[in-house]
């Protein structure tokens, strides 16, 4: 849904955009603001691993009609749920910071009416959604078009401005409030944060050198960087991996890493055989430590990679950039929010926090502002040279290693994966789980009748659920008087059938093409008592050519008791057609309906098909079909 007035985002990148309220983009202001961002979120942001690239904001000068503002752009390559964080922390920042509104968007465009497509206004689409969604205040915002804008055909004429945009909402934010649906289905992808931060950690006994224990006790983010230099090698990174310069073998502990869920999905899948040259070999696959030792060749191989790659960095490169007005201001405030939690200044807790927010800070703050940016490679040369590697007390350490996490999450099975898809088709219907356990072939019937009824346009046809659940009125004179300017004054004596029969067929002579004969027709006025005899003749006729073929065999008729209704009126038919009108038993419509749903809900075989994909989608559930106990004659008679 990518808007016309903009260019997207790269691939598997999220933008975001936070804008002070109209006429007050002061640059020192809006750094401030930033600055204050950081901050508020450090002991949020500290702890996390970001699957490529973290949250970052910078200032960003006006250009064309955009105003100045803060913002950045995120990799999350493959962890889909780093954007989601994103969402959830540029919501929280307009909670936090009442002034600010946000977008955000990504290479899709608008992803967030994306996820909440079944619930979106019919105006709204991806022509005209530029500029009209915001987050302000902790709320999502909506900004619909006006009356003369719907009217528009030209999509040019709805569009809208940032700067229009932050003038609304700043003056009338409350009309701009999402439907409640549309905010649960955006909502509802980032519930849990942050406890959610933790629940995607994962971690792991690894089996790995002694100063890659030392790194990540310093840099804990550096395992992303590694496993992606992993996930990605090429011939040429394994060059460097022949004779482990930086991470040779024959200093290895075993250590407890922490991933994320993708990041040890990506590891651990891979099949991958080290060179015989490099001295990293693994026990047999039957040995109770097998996964830690590939888990620590494979992340050896990832950091050795990245330590080729880099150029040299003096060893206080890093404290330069620790120790300007910026950081002291930054730490400062850490202290002020607790961050250290009480914790005694040089305690192994102390610094170990102290670690995570001064790469916070490096990754999130300083590359934006300052001229000094370091490549993982170089970090890490970096921390080797800085840092005391005590071999002996990271052996006593793998002593008592705490238990690593399970990792049966990789596995989905068929009933898992069946339950995810049922919960997932749950959420975007409204329908409750116990509507979903009634199984009613007459609801089958009365659906599909809904379907066929509702108006289908280019864009696809409407299910007959709706999201709207404003009251529908009737007014019963109005439609009277239409019904006898359409009939004319007669109408009274037509009943309801006949007023189907004379909507579905064409009562004008289609051969006859001379005009003046149609003139004639039109000045004539023909009662409808005559159109419905001529119409019933003409139906009659085509009755008895039927009768006379096996047409009627295909279909389930009704019941013999179901059609005595008729009876008065066959014997008023005459001696000649009584006998053929003995045979005319009505067709049962639902009957037949159901019967040909079933027929192909059997034969879709527990796959995917129309028919389930119809059924589903207006919130009607058939029961499983394992022994074919569903048939087209078992369940309706």
């Amino acid at each position: 849904m990518e808007g016309l007035g903009r260019a997207a985002p790269s691939e598997d990148t999220v933008r975001y955009r936070l804008f002070a309220p109209a006429g007050s983009e002061d640059e020192a202001a809006l750094r401030r603001c930033a600055e204050g961002i950081v901050v508020r979120f450090a002991p949020l942001l500290a702890a996390y691993i970001w699957q490529r690239q973290p949250f970052r904001l910078r200032y960003v000068p006006p250009r064309g009609e955009t105003p100045a503002h803060i913002g950045g752009t995120t990799l999350f390559a493959d962890n889909v749920e780093d954007e989601w964080f994103i969402v959830y922390l540029i919501r929280e920042i307009t909670r936090e910071f009442p002034g600010l509104a946000a977008s955000i968007d990504d290479n899709d465009g608008e992803f967030l009416l994306i996820e909440a497509a079944d619930f979106l206004p019919k105006w709204l689409n991806p022509e005209n959604s530029d500029n009209r969604v915001f987050f302000y205040k902790g709320e999502l915002h909506i900004i619909p078009l006006t009356e003369t804008e719907e009217q528009e055909c030209d999509i040019s004429a709805a569009s809208l401005t940032i700067s229009q945009a932050l003038t609304m909402l700043s003056t009338c934010s409350e009309e701009f409030l999402a439907a409640e649906p549309i905010r649960a289905a955006v909502y509802k992808r980032i519930n849990g944060y942050p406890e959610k931060i933790q629940a995607s950690f994962h971690r792991a006994h690894c089996y790995v050198p002694a100063g890659i224990v030392a790194v990540l006790r310093q840099r804990p983010s550096l395992v992303a960087a590694a496993v992606q230099a992993f996930y990605l090698r090429d011939p040429v990174d394994l060059r460097a991996c022949r004779s482990f310069q930086t991470f040779p073998p024959d200093q290895r502990v075993m250590a407890v890493v922490t991933f994320t869920k993708c990041l040890y999905a990506q590891l651990v899948q891979q099949k991958f055989v080290a060179d015989r040259r490099s001295g990293y070999t693994l026990p047999l696959p039957s040995h109770p430590q097998y996964r830690a030792y590939e888990l620590g060749m494979k992340l050896a191989h990832g950091f050795e990679i990245l330590c080729s790659k880099c150029s040299k960095v003096s060893p206080d490169s890093k404290r330069k950039v620790l120790s300007g007005p910026l950081w002291e201001r930054f730490l400062s405030s850490l202290k002020q929010k607790n961050y250290f939690k009480g914790e005694i200044e040089g305690s192994t807790k102390y610094l170990e926090l102290l670690h995570m927010a001064e790469d916070y800070f490096q990754q999130s703050v300083t590359k934006s502002e300052s001229s000094v940016e370091m490549s993982p490679g170089d970090e890490i040369l970096t921390l080797l040279q800085t840092t005391t590697i005590d071999l002996k007390e990271f052996e006593r350490e793998a002593a008592c290693l705490p238990p690593e996490d399970d990792d049966s999450w990789l596995e989905i099975t068929p009933d898992h994966l069946e339950q995810m898809l049922k919960d997932a088709r749950n959420e975007s219907l409204p329908f409750s789980n116990e509507e979903e356990q009634k199984y009613d072939l007459e609801t089958v019937a009365e659906s599909m009748k809904a379907f066929v009824a509702k108006v289908s346009t280019y864009e696809g046809a409407e299910m007959p659920w709706s999201s709207d659940q404003s009251n529908v009125t009737f007014d019963v004179d109005s439609f009277t008087k239409a019904l006898d300017r359409i009939l004319g004054a007669d109408s009274e004596e037509l009943d309801s059938d006949d007023l189907d029969e004379e909507q579905e067929f064409d009562f004008s002579d289609e051969d006859d093409g001379d005009l003046d004969a149609e003139n004639q027709r039109q000045d004539e006025k023909v009662s409808p008592n005559e159109l419905i005899g001529s119409l019933k003749s003409y139906m009659n006729e085509m009755d008895r050519e039927l009768a006379q073929t096996n047409v009627g065999k295909s279909f389930t008729t009704q019941k013999q008791g179901a059609s005595s209704v008729n009876a008065t009126t066959s014997q008023n038919a005459g001696p000649d057609s009584e006998a053929e009108d003995a045979k005319l038993i009505p067709v049962d419509v639902d009957m037949n309906l159901v019967a040909n749903m079933l027929d192909s809900y059997v034969a879709q075989s527990g796959l995917p098909g129309p028919t389930s994909n119809i059924l589903q989608s207006m919130g009607v559930y058939l029961p499983d079909n394992a022994d074919h106990a569903v048939s087209s004659k078992g369940p309706t008679e």
